[in-house]
């Protein structure tokens, strides 16, 4: 009876700490006191920055958003590095010159050496990073700028919006994921700061842009360094970008494994840096991010725990719980519909993410993307 409620213990311990990210973490974070922002008028330069890889697809609504923003703020600096592309991509970021600097390089360097080259020709203030298929709200600039009226504040995070090109189990589970993300970087903002901001939108003050090897993640790298300055990283509910998500299961297993790998080698080389934070920021970053990297080990763990609990007692019992347990993942993973897709969905990337954590870990991470094509 003993080791039966033992292993019982365990597997209740290992799913609550799976759940706890996405249910009982926010509701921690609604008991914390709350910071206001003082959000006021401020001339800040804007500089605009976006990478491209073979993008030929959505840049031409890419265009036409950036110049509805140039039409709302003629003084926007907007520059694009095109990072080697095969399609045509450099050839219409080029055609363009009266709304985009393209600066073009030498071939495949990835993501975060593009964006240091366009930091290098930034003029404004501020810096605002995007992506080459989202798209913003034509007053986003407009909407952005007051809060860094707060002296305090050192970059933003927005508001992303995620459509369906394609709708499929895939695409319905990402959206419910940001949807879900976005509120908890609500609540992380209502209580300080956000941990790491997206690289569909944010911005950050100028000189807070750190530097860091190619190889991390950009996004979170340079999100994190306002709160290594001592600057608030917040979230803006009103600035908002809109982008697609990926509606192919294999497409979004290999992104997740690939930014499970950048987040652990971007984690080890923050790693100083985070030691240093306040006790509340680092409760955070350990419920938010560190925690979620191992959801899925926590699942297998209290999957083991409990079936093992259930042989303890009965051996047949525990034969017919793994039949069923076998069947009911299989089923939720070809399933496209409902409950069962979804949790079909959130089961992969949960391993997906674990996985390439692990390769994180063996010191593999990734420098170069290529957009999904079911975008």
């Amino acid at each position: 009876m003993t080791a039966t409620l033992i292993l019982a213990g365990g597997s209740a311990i290992c799913w609550l700490l799976y759940l706890y990210p996405y249910l009982l973490y926010p509701l921690a974070l609604r008991v914390l006191s709350k910071s206001p922002i003082r959000a006021a008028p401020t001339d800040c330069s804007v500089s605009l920055l976006f990478c491209a890889y073979n993008e030929i697809d959505c840049l031409p609504g890419k265009i036409e958003n950036l110049r509805q923003l140039r039409r709302a703020r003629p003084d926007l600096q907007i520059l694009a590095y095109d990072d080697g592309s095969t399609d045509g991509t450099s050839e219409l970021l080029g055609s363009v010159p009266d709304v985009i600097t393209t600066i073009r390089g030498p071939g495949r360097t990835g993501k975060a050496a593009g964006m240091k080259q366009l930091v290098r020709h930034a003029q404004g203030d501020i810096l605002v990073f995007t992506d080459a298929d989202v798209e913003l709200q034509p007053d986003s600039i407009d909407r952005l700028l007051p809060y860094y009226g707060d002296a305090d504040v050192g970059g933003v995070c927005c508001s992303v919006k995620m459509l369906s090109a394609v709708p499929s189990s895939t695409s319905r589970t990402g959206s419910l994921y940001w949807s879900w993300d976005d509120r908890i970087q609500r609540l992380e903002s209502a209580t300080g700061n956000v941990m790491g901001a997206s690289g569909a939108m944010f911005s950050v003050r100028r000189e807070l842009y750190p530097e860091f090897p190619d190889t991390v993640q950009d996004d979170f790298t340079v999100s994190m360094s306002v709160i290594f300055n001592g600057k608030r990283l917040i979230k803006a509910t009103d600035v908002i970008a809109f982008t697609t998500s990926v509606s192919k299961s294999d497409e979004e297993l290999r992104r997740k494994v690939r930014i499970g790998a950048r987040a652990y080698h971007t984690h080890r080389f923050l790693r100083p840096q985070l030691g240093r934070m306040s006790s509340r920021d680092r409760f955070k970053y350990f419920s938010h991010k560190f925690l979620r990297w191992f959801g899925g080990l926590f699942v297998l763990l209290g999957a083991l725990f409990g079936l093992a609990a259930v042989a303890s007692r009965s051996i047949s019992a525990a034969a017919l719980l793994l039949l069923v347990t076998v069947l009911a993942v299989g089923l939720s993973i070809q399933v496209e519909r409902g409950y069962f897709g979804k949790l079909g969905q959130i089961g992969l990337a949960t391993f997906a993410t674990l996985f390439g954590v692990m390769q994180g870990m063996r010191g593999r991470t990734v420098a170069t993307w290529a957009r999904a094509n079911s975008r």
